[in-house]
């Protein structure tokens, strides 16, 4: 008999994301002719803004079509430190900007070039899914700190304190967070920052979700990379798929230590040669061009919002909290008596609505499911209708 060759041991901690996995089941019964709503999946459903796409059309047309140097274009760079200068106060050097293919990427890139195999990074739990297996594929460990529902999933930075030992090398910060939509306060992020710098970690704050912070929000956005510029020991993840409706052209900009940009920049290199010069060139121009057209888009986020906050209390057995940031409502829903995953099923399965389950977040997001609002006020009216009725 002929055996097949072994796969590595790092292949058994690739999990994925699994929201693609449910918005794969739900395509594939979209094919089959049932009308799928959406919530799983943090796509807006806006278009692009015109503004980018024809920015990337003239790159084209004037050839930047071939490769170009893997630490990034200078227009791009210089168009994200403009944007790191209007909306968080400093602006950083060139040498301190990688542009990346989305943020995701710039998650795993920041945690290969600075956390060793067993080594620990502080997380917390709920948090975004390719936190928790990007560090498990290095070989390092997980350090999970719960977020309460009760608390309005809120960071205690007493629990990060508690999580310190001499094998911490990072903590990692979402805020706005995803999938909770919790904001972390100004005084909180100072806190966390005085932490890294005691115990000389690394601190990345995801702010993907930074200009999601909606108006009634009783804090407003502060990024700890104000406190070092991204000089010592910040990373800034950042990228335009959610404000500015571009998750396909995988588009986004990491700011951190030079030392450890030109380690990330090598690791670029290595792994994908360089970012699509007509897409950089495309971005600049939306980080560079009125901004007015985003600044509709958030007014509309906060109308969807609050219809699906009330929709979703109207149903048997699911109850929420309104959500500061993000485009997500984290619903519980253990009076159903069913698990979360069990509820996404049935719920797509019987009313062809896509949802997430919140214990793909984590185990403390058991009892809890993931609605995206970044759909259309009449789906979200739609879907949660078909909701209550299955609920009846």
């Amino acid at each position: 008999m002929i055996q097949s060759p072994i796969l590595s041991d790092c292949t058994h901690f690739l999990e994925g994301q699994k929201m693609f996995q449910i918005l794969a089941k739900a395509k594939s019964l979209e094919r089959i002719g049932r009308k799928v709503i959406h919530f799983e999946i943090g796509d807006p459903d806006f278009e692009t803004p015109n503004n980018i796409i024809e920015g990337c059309i003239n790159a084209l047309r004037e050839g930047f079509t071939h490769y170009c140097p893997s630490s990034g274009l200078d227009l791009f760079k210089k168009a994200s430190a403009e944007m790191i200068l209007r909306s968080r106060g400093f602006k950083p050097q060139l040498q301190q900007i990688l542009p990346t293919a989305g943020a995701n990427i710039q998650i795993y890139y920041s945690i290969l070039c600075t956390v060793n195999p067993k080594e620990e990074v502080i997380i917390f739990d709920p948090s975004f899914v390719s936190y928790s297996s990007i560090i498990n594929l290095v070989g390092a460990r997980a350090v999970k700190i719960p977020l309460k529902e009760q608390n309005s999933f809120k960071v205690d930075p007493s629990d990060i304190s508690n999580a310190i030992t001499k094998n911490t090398r990072m903590i990692i910060l979402n805020s706005p967070q995803n999938p909770t939509g919790s904001v972390i306060s100004e005084k909180v992020s100072r806190e966390i920052f005085a932490l890294a710098q005691k115990h000389n970690l690394f601190l990345v704050s995801d702010e993907v979700y930074g200009r999601m912070i909606y108006d009634n929000c009783d804090t407003s956005f502060f990024s700890p990379c104000t406190l070092d510029k991204c000089l010592e020991r910040t990373i800034l993840l950042h990228s335009l798929s959610k404000s500015y409706s571009m998750t396909g052209w995988r588009i986004g900009a990491v700011t951190g230590p030079i030392k450890l940009i030109e380690k990330m920049s090598l690791l670029l290199e290595t792994t994908s040669s360089c970012v699509s010069p007509f897409v950089q060139i495309a971005a600049a121009k939306g980080l560079l061009d009125k901004q007015n057209e985003i600044s509709e888009r958030m007014t509309e986020f906060k109308e969807r919002r609050d219809l699906m906050v009330s929709l979703l209390n109207r149903i048997k057995g699911i109850s929420c909290t309104e959500p500061d940031g993000a485009f997500y409502v984290f619903a519980n829903i253990s009076k159903t008596g069913l698990s979360s995953q069990r509820f996404s099923d049935l719920i797509l399965e019987n009313t062809s609505v896509a949802t997430c389950p919140g214990v793909f977040f984590g185990d403390n997001g058991e009892g809890f499911v993931r609605f995206c609002f970044a759909n259309s006020k009449k789906n979200i009216t739609e879907g949660l209708k078909r909701i209550e009725q299955f609920f009846r």
